[in-house]
């Protein structure tokens, strides 16, 4: 049975040991999923067989939208976006609500398929941010999706959050099977919407 170590710490030193004792591969954190991938198949064996797919992966439909992610917390943003960026969308970043009200005012409709909005920010919230994006004169960039990242999870948070303008929560720490199902859903229907019949 293949045994990982994970460690935000520099593991050289303990290798050789680890090694001895068992431990077949180790993994950095925080986890990038191109990271993950390639210990595992170090450590599971690259011979194996590909799995079968009987049907194809929803996500790559969606592979080369736009999302604009919205986080105050530089580290969150970045796992979040490398995350993202390893499941096939392309990602805009803003730090705050009010550089997210102003992206969008900028763009033209269609250039972001969705905005993912953390809640808690510096000079201006999600929930004010989502409000000022839905109020844009254009109708089209004020009916874009938005997902709301909070670590805030009870029901009263996801009522304020939908109250607000948003279409759906997403709790934190950030699930990313959770995500990606959340994602599918919202672009599939937007996809839905704009692709010709």
């Amino acid at each position: 049975m293949p045994i990982i170590i994970l460690t935000a710490y520099d593991w050289t030193a303990f290798e050789e040991e680890a090694k001895k004792a068992g431990v077949t591969a180790f993994c950095n954190k925080p986890i990038f999923l191109s990271d993950l991938r390639d210990t595992l198949i170090n450590a599971i064996g690259k011979d194996l067989p590909p799995v079968a797919r009987t049907e194809p992966d929803p996500v790559e439909k969606l592979h080369g939208m736009r999302l604009l992610l919205v986080e105050d917390n530089e580290l969150n943003r970045e796992i979040a976006q490398e995350l993202l960026e390893e499941s096939g969308f392309v990602i805009e970043t803003a730090c705050n609500g009010q550089e997210a009200v102003e992206m969008m005012a900028a763009s033209k409709p269609g250039y972001y398929a969705l905005v993912l909005m953390d809640v808690q920010m510096p000079v201006m919230d999600g929930y004010a941010a989502s409000k000022a994006i839905r109020a844009l004169e254009d109708p089209e960039l004020a009916a874009v999706p938005i997902v709301a990242m909070t670590a805030n999870a009870f029901d009263e948070d996801r009522r304020k959050a939908l109250e607000s303008g948003m279409n759906d929560h997403v709790a934190k720490p950030i699930n990313v099977d959770k995500l990606i199902q959340v994602l599918v859903t919202h672009l599939s229907d937007e996809q839905e919407t704009t692709d010709p019949a």
